[in-house]
């Protein structure tokens, strides 16, 4: 199937500035949530350092993702650039194996960002029962997740319905109730005397670590993790076909999205460790920023938090389901799905897609445990970015992409760049996430990951076959059209010649 097989009604608009794409991607720094009691459990306050280095790591990566997306203005972020590059050009045989690579690396990214929607859903029943007596009495924590998951999803669908540029313009509300109370238990605690730095300095490594091969990949499996939330915000690039300027938009989104990363990243991690100690991180290791609001701003500063925390999972809830919904329409549209996937309204929105991925999460929901789906996400995430990246230096490298006009150029010599990050993703993080996942949670996430992934491969034979099955019917078609011409062709000889 052509990339050019969808109508035009399934085009995605032109409809978006880079404050509104920066906007969309700004629930990233939530993303910290869930692993900000877990990494002190392994690294101390050297978790702080991770973070540092895991944004930077984001730069590095979003910096070559930034001249993908202006080179192939109409490719949808990670998953569209790995498709495209990878596609054999005019290939003549049964199966494309670069398509197939393009496909999977889009199937990877859709389910690093999918599981999000069912992680926060969790997050958020779980906040609601400690929140409201009257609740906990009433449903048990996996109900409120059901309840709460139904409630968001059938909500951020019905705003979305309308067009990328509404739900930007929710994502500047949602930023608003939930950043800006970020920033303030990010900073309060330094400003009110609360952080003690005895805390990081003296707790600053585990006095048990040690460099041997355990350690090593427990640190491969750290970074892996850290990056699934800190490299996150190269979701501004996703939304690449949906700018108005591309080659100025996009950079200037991701610029802004990884600068309030960095900082927010760092200060939360020192913040909590300041004023809780590493062993008071660790027993708080579900939401230690509630310990910290009660120590900063006492008991009402707990009730503030859980309700600035759940107006935030929405804000990263939206983000998600954004991000997937456009993976989902981009493989559509190469081919590596079937056609329904890509269809959209009349506002552009591909809303099969979206109705598809809320159901799934809300199968997801049922496993009940936020931490073992994040396990399983962080597989698919650590996958898209690796092959992403040797997609960016084939595109730099191969004849067909070399000559191609880019509008925004990473610094001379990034291709060494992303070539050294890519095998860092691929095999030495996925490594690491694998190892630690069997440590940590057992071996049913990875296996959960793995089935996810390795479920791709009949799914993309299927597609193959609806294409195969398109295009004949298109070639019958025109065969049909050209012998009734030619049929119209002889009656006019005949009437001549009569």
């Amino acid at each position: 199937m052509s990339e050019n097989h969808l109508d035009e009604a399934d085009h995605l608009k032109r409809s978006i500035n880079w404050k509104q794409g920066a906007a969309i991607a700004l629930g990233v720094p939530m993303l910290i949530l869930p692993s900000l009691g877990y990494l002190p459990m392994y690294v101390s306050a050297a978790a702080i350092l991770i973070w540092g280095i895991s944004v930077l790591q984001g730069f590095m990566q979003s910096t070559a993702y930034a001249e993908m997306a202006t080179t192939f203005p109409k490719a949808s972020g990670l998953p569209g650039f790995a498709q495209h590059v990878f596609r054999t050009q005019n290939y003549k045989g049964k199966y494309d194996k670069g398509k197939l690579i393009g496909g999977f690396t889009a199937w990877s990214y859709w389910f690093g960002w999918n599981p999000i929607l069912a992680i926060f859903a969790i997050t958020a029943g779980s906040y609601l029962h400690g929140l409201f007596p009257a609740l906990s009495e009433t449903f048990t924590e996996y109900q409120l997740a059901l309840i709460s998951g139904l409630v968001i999803f059938t909500g951020l669908f019905i705003v979305n319905w309308f067009g990328l540029k509404d739900g930007a313009i929710l994502g500047y509300i949602l930023a608003a109730i939930s950043l800006i109370p970020l920033v303030i238990l990010a900073v309060a605690p330094f400003a009110t005397g609360h952080v003690e730095m005895t805390n990081i300095t003296g707790n600053w490594w585990p006095s048990d670590w040690a460099w041997d091969m355990h350690h090593i990949l427990m640190l491969f499996g750290i970074f892996g993790i850290a990056q699934w939330s800190a490299c996150a915000w190269e979701t501004a690039a996703i939304y690449g076909p949906e700018y108005k300027k591309p080659s100025k938009d996009l950079p200037k989104a991701l610029l802004a999205c990884g600068i309030i990363c960095f900082a927010l990243y760092v200060l939360l991690q020192a913040a909590v460790i300041g004023v809780l100690g590493v062993e008071g991180v660790q027993a708080e290791s579900v939401s230690p920023l509630i310990p910290v609001a009660q120590a900063v701003f006492g008991q009402a500063g707990s009730v503030i938090t859980i309700i600035m925390l759940i107006a935030a999972m929405v804000l990263i809830i939206q983000t998600a389901y954004l991000g997937s919904s456009r993976a989902m329409h981009s493989m559509s549209s190469e081919g590596n799905l079937p056609a329904v996937f890509g269809k959209t309204n009349r506002h552009g929105t591909p809303f099969i897609a979206m109705l598809v991925i809320g159901a799934f999460n809300l199968v997801l929901i049922s496993m009940g445990n936020a931490a073992a789906i994040l396990a399983a996400s962080a597989i698919g995430y650590t996958c898209a970015n690796g092959i992403s990246l040797f997609a960016y230096v084939k595109a730099k490298k191969h004849p067909a992409f070399a000559n191609l006009e880019r509008p925004f150029k990473a610094p001379k010599g990034w291709t060494h760049v992303a070539m050294i990050f890519g095998l860092f993703n691929v095999p030495l993080c996925l490594i690491g996430v694998v190892y630690l996942n069997s440590l940590e949670i057992g071996w049913t996430s990875t296996w959960v990951g793995f089935l996810v992934l390795a479920s791709y491969l009949p799914i993309w034979l299927y597609s193959l076959h609806e294409s195969r099955r398109a295009e004949s019917k298109a070639a019958a078609a025109r065969a049909t059209d050209n012998a009734s011409n030619h049929d119209a062709d002889d009656r006019e000889k005949v009437l001549d010649l009569t």
